[in-house]
């Protein structure tokens, strides 16, 4: 199961993390999402746990508790609507051809 973690305090690493998941089960990964440019976290990432129970046991436990002062949210991550591979229809621009009307 992959879960969403928001409200991380900036500081916290990945290791630390990790460890904190580690508590209730087996972590698979786990990935804070970073800035591009300053490469400082943006207080949310992605951990995946191979067993159910465990992560819904983590979920339960963990959302809505402090963490180092932030009030953390944790829940089951929800695909993205479009990302199934494939050509959805994601990204760059569309033009109407429908309208092929003309002025002059």
């Amino acid at each position: 199961m992959k879960i969403f973690i928001t409200g991380l305090p900036l500081e916290v690493g990945e290791d630390e993390l990790t460890a904190v998941f580690g508590d209730f089960g087996q972590v698979k990964s786990l990935r804070i999402i970073k800035d591009r440019e300053t490469g400082q976290s943006r207080g949310f990432g992605f951990v995946e746990m191979p067993v159910d129970e465990e992560a819904k046991e983590a979920i339960k436990r963990m959302n809505g508790g402090d963490y180092n002062g932030n009030r953390i949210k944790v829940a089951e991550a929800q695909e993205k609507p479009g990302t199934g591979g494939g050509n959805a229809g994601g990204g760059g621009f569309k033009r109407n051809n429908n309208n092929r009307e003309r002025s002059y």
